[in-house]
C-alpha cells in the first residue's frame, strides 16, 4: 500500500513518517519547505514539494496512492483565515482529489477539542462536536462534517482519529502546555496521547478493513491534572490555583472504548508517567 502523508513535516508527521518507513511502507510525502523535508527523504519517503492549498500539487502527489494520511493543518500562531484555508477548505479539496484518485482509505487526524464543554462525562465519537470559538477546533469540526457528508454521498473512504493532546519524543507540547495550566484550577484535568500512540493509532486507521465512515478517539488512559501538569514541568502552582472554579470537569476527556474494541488499540504509554519513565518524553 502507497501511502501519501501531508503534514510530514509537522510535529506529528515529522515522528509518524519514520514509523510508516520502519514498517516497510512505500510512503510519498506533500511539504512546502524541501530543507524540512529533506531528511524524511533520506529516510526513503518519496518528496513532492507543493502547498496543499494548490490543487495541481495535491494531484500530482496523489498518482499511483493507496491511501492518504492527512496531518497537514494550521494551529496556533496563524490568522483564523489562513487556519480555516488549510484546515476546512484544502482538507475538503484535497479529499476530492483523492475521490478521483481512487484511493482506498482517506485517514483524518481531527482533535478531541471539537467535542467542547457540557457532556457530563468523557466524550464519545457519537457526541455532537460543540467546538469553543476559536478557528482550529471549529474548522477542524466543519472539515470533519463535510468529509462525512463526502463518504455519505460520494464513498470516500474515510477514518478520522480524533488526537487528544500529543506529547513526546522531543515535541515541546509538554511544556507548552504550562501556559495554560498555570491559570487552571489544579484540578483540571487534560489528555494526553503520545506520538508513539498516535503512530500506532493512525497504522491501524490506514490498515483497518470495513472502518469507513468511522470516528476514533486517541487518548492514553491517564488525564492529568494541571498540578501534575505544573510538576513535571517543574512549575510551582499558584497560591490560589486550588481554589478556582471548575466549571466542567469532563471538558476535554474522551472515550476511547471504541478504538480499542474495533481497532484493537493499547497504549504503548498508558500514562505520562510510564513515558517519562521510559525516557520518551
Amino acid at each position: 500500500m502507497t501511502i501519501l502523508v501531508t503534514g510530514a513535516t509537522g510535529r506529528v508527521g515529522s515522528r509518524f513518517v519514520p514509523r510508516l518507513l520502519q514498517q516497510n511502507e512505500p510512503v510519498r510525502i506533500l511539504a512546502r519547505d524541501p530543507a524540512r523535508a529533506e531528511p524524511l527523504g533520506r529516510l526513503g519517503a518519496d518528496v513532492v514539494i507543493g502547498d496543499l492549498r494548490d490543487s495541481g500539487a495535491a494531484a500530482d502527489a496523489l498518482k499511483g496512492i493507496d491511501a492518504v494520511v492527512h496531518l497537514g493543518a494550521a494551529f496556533r500562531g496563524v490568522p483564523d483565515e489562513e487556519a480555516v484555508a488549510i484546515n476546512h477548505t484544502a482538507t475538503v479539496e484535497l479529499a476530492r482529489a483523492a475521490l478521483r484518485a481512487g484511493v482506498s482509505r482517506f485517514v483524518y487526524a481531527s482533535t478531541t477539542l471539537i467535542y467542547g464543554a457540557g457532556h457530563n462525562r468523557p466524550a464519545v465519537e457519537a457526541d455532537e462536536p460543540a467546538p469553543p470559538g476559536w478557528a482550529y477546533p471549529t474548522s477542524k469540526a466543519d472539515a470533519e462534517k463535510a468529509l462525512l457528508d463526502l463518504h455519505g454521498a460520494e464513498g470516500l473512504p474515510l477514518r478520522i482519529a480524533r488526537l487528544a493532546f500529543v506529547y513526546g519524543e522531543g515535541d515541546p507540547h509538554l511544556a507548552e502546555s504550562v501556559l495554560w495550566a498555570r491559570d487552571w484550577p489544579l484540578h483540571k484535568r487534560l489528555h494526553l496521547v503520545h506520538h508513539a500512540d498516535v503512530g500506532q493509532a493512525l497504522l491501524r486507521a490506514v490498515r483497518a478493513s470495513g472502518a469507513d465512515g468511522e470516528i476514533f478517539n486517541v487518548a492514553d488512559d491517564a488525564p492529568v491534572t494541571a498540578l501534575e501538569l505544573l510538576s513535571l514541568n517543574g512549575e510551582p502552582a499558584a497560591e490560589d490555583a486550588a481554589g478556582r472554579a471548575l466549571d466542567d470537569p469532563w471538558e476535554g476527556i474522551a472515550d476511547t472504548a471504541k478504538i480499542r474494541r474495533e481497532l484493537g488499540f493499547r497504549p504503548v504509554y498508558p500514562t505520562v508517567y510510564t513515558a517519562r519513565d521510559a525516557g520518551a518524553f
